[in-house]
């Protein structure tokens, strides 16, 4: 069962009352009795529960054996690559060249 706000058009009162879906609206404040109106809700909380929500969770083994094989030989790669140099050793050398140059 959903918990509905209220807002009072006299008094500006909110309040929240758990109620059904099927049941009717409150009508009146209750503390002046004046005229409610229902609030829409910030709140829209549910939970997913069970498998298949992601698409991700009936991928096909031929899916799930390709991507392996891509992430290999994508890590492969990175590897053969030279290590780039340490920025602290290329800003001491553009100070030496610099130094020099002057």
């Amino acid at each position: 069962m959903p918990t509905y706000e209220y807002k009072c058009k006299k008094c500006g009162n909110t309040f929240e009352k758990f109620q059904s879906i099927t049941e009717d609206p409150i009508k009146n404040c209750k503390t002046c009795n004046g005229e409610v109106y229902r609030l829409i809700s910030k709140n829209g909380n549910f939970i997913l529960k069970g498998n298949g929500f992601y698409s991700t969770d009936h991928r096909n083994n031929s899916y799930k054996s390709e991507n392996k094989r891509l992430i290999g030989s994508k890590k492969e790669e990175q590897d053969k690559k030279e290590p780039s140099k340490n920025p602290k050793s290329e800003i001491k050398e553009k100070k030496e060249k610099e130094a020099s140059v002057k």
